[in-house]
């Protein structure tokens, strides 16, 4: 007996060991999560104040307070409030702010000097991009295991708006917003006409130059279905295009062009960086860049297609033109159905100016819910779209406008090329390196308008200026951004047929 207690009793002690030493290498272990953890953050405040010193930061997607290795566009955050019950649903949305805070740091790092990065003990950019995701993956482990943490990054998820709200305070805003509201519907007015007399025939004086997408012709509406009804959403709903499935819907929604042309101002092509303050536009490659984006409609998650032509200027007129300056544009929008189906076209200048709405027959416009405020502006309804034929945009010299919207009905022109709409995140230059087209508020510097000096009570910011995708404020009277995940649904509904 006496050694059978002897017995039990050694075991009880080495138990004992053994539990001190388990407690030593979990603290062990704690300590050096802690460590990297401590090691991680501070390597993402080195990064960031390495970019903001440098003039480099990329304003596409807003940084989230307290996670630096996540940001949020207008189209995710909107999911915030969906996800917080709902475990595979929020680390898929997780992993989407991580993707876009990896892109935004891509171009960051590319654009960064040299002797920064060297700083930050790093070879080159993709070392310093793999160490970022690395401690992303580190940080968003250890930050998001607690619930609170978790609600705390809902609750910072949330992206401002692009108007500044003391401007309008002190531009006494609801004051101001009578002459505003008179010059808004004066261009209004005179676009309808513009487009009345487009649909009527009216001869242009100036030459009118062709431009089409090199590529096959367009898909057919069945062959579109087709693809739609083969593409996955994922667990948020979001459709999962391939390459393939992205070049084919781009090349059958890509609009003709139709750009009366009396100087090299009405000429687009592709931005890269000279000797000027401004991006320069190489008019002998004419060039489309375009986007893949998302919009939401009731519980579905509409495709968008965007495309963005960019001119060297929109050329003085006058000794008053208040609209001059270095470069211009126009952006086209075409929103699919869950079909593959249009239902409305909307355009803006780049600036997020002229915002014009195009709805086809399968939609119906909703009221706007309050007077004074820019709702939706229709200067044209389309019929049924058969996607078999492009959609030409008839733009006019100097002023870039959109002056009416046709149905292809054959013709040659001049070829032009597809781009990455972001690729203008970093731009070549002529010293070898790489330079966003747009500074770190998202305005491309050196196309400041004189009507900035008059339109600063509406709260936009450099009013006129040339602007990054996500930083399109596109109203004075109210507030509305091009990107904003519900700016369809608000205003048009679906006609069933």
């Amino acid at each position: 007996m006496v050694q059978q207690s002897d017995r039990v009793t050694v075991d009880r002690s080495d138990w004992a060991v053994l539990a001190i030493v388990m407690l030593v290498l979990l603290a062990g272990c704690a300590g050096i999560e802690r460590r990297q953890s401590e090691d991680c953050a501070q390597w993402f405040q080195l990064l960031d104040e390495a970019v903001d010193g440098a003039g480099v930061r990329d304003a596409g997607a807003y940084r989230i307070h307290g996670f630096p290795y996540l940001r949020a566009d207008r189209f995710w955050a909107s999911f915030r409030g969906e996800v917080m019950h709902d475990p595979a649903g929020f680390d898929m949305w997780v992993a989407r702010l991580r993707t876009l805070d990896a892109t935004a740091r891509s171009y960051e790092l590319r654009n960064l000097p040299s002797p920064l990065l060297a700083t930050l003990g790093v070879a080159d950019p993709r070392a310093a991009l793999a160490k970022s995701d690395s401690c992303a993956a580190e940080l968003s482990q250890t930050d998001l295991a607690a619930s609170t943490q978790r609600a705390a990054l809902v609750a910072h998820a949330e992206v401002p708006d692009d108007y500044n709200g003391w401007r309008r305070l002190v531009g006494l805003y609801p004051l101001a917003t009578l002459p505003f509201s008179i010059a808004i519907n004066r261009w209004q007015d005179e676009t309808v006409g513009t487009f009345r007399l487009a649909a009527a025939g009216e001869p242009v004086t100036e030459r009118i130059v062709r431009y089409e997408p090199r590529g096959p012709p367009p898909l057919g509406t069945r062959e579109i279905a087709a693809m739609f009804a083969a593409t996955r959403s994922d667990r948020l709903g979001v459709p999962q295009l391939g390459r393939d499935e992205q070049e084919r819907l781009f090349l059958s929604f890509a609009p003709v062009f139709e750009i009366a042309t009396s100087g090299d101002y009405d000429r687009f092509g592709p931005l890269s960086w000279g000797m000027r303050q401004t991006p320069a536009v190489n008019i002998g490659h004419p060039t489309v860049y375009r986007r893949l984006a998302f919009t939401r409609y009731g519980e579905r998650i509409l495709i968008q297609l965007v495309y963005t032509i960019w001119f060297p200027e929109r050329p003085q007129q006058s000794s008053l033109d208040l609209l001059a300056g270095s470069l211009d544009g126009l952006v086209f929008r075409v929103t699919l159905d869950p079909r593959g189906a249009p239902l409305v076209y909307d355009t803006i200048h780049p600036c997020g100016c002229y915002h014009m709405f195009f709805p086809t027959a399968r939609v119906k416009e909703k009221p706007s819910p309050r007077p004074g405020i820019e709702w939706a502006f229709v200067p044209a309804t389309l019929p049924a779209v058969d996607p078999s034929r492009r959609i030409v945009l008839h733009v006019a010299s100097r002023s870039h406008y959109l002056d009416n919207l046709s149905f292809d009905t054959g013709g040659h022109g001049t070829v032009y090329w597809f781009a990455d709409d972001d690729d203008l995140r970093a731009l070549p230059a002529i010293d070898r390196t790489t330079r966003s087209a747009f500074g770190p508020d998202g305005i491309v510097p050196g196309t400041e308008r004189g009507e900035r000096l008059l339109f600063w009570p509406t709260g936009v910011e450099d009013t006129g200026a040339m602007r990054q995708w996500g930083r399109h404020a596109t109203a004075f009277l109210g507030r509305r951004h091009f990107d904003d995940p519900d700016l369809i649904e608000r205003r048009f509904s679906i006609v069933e047929q």
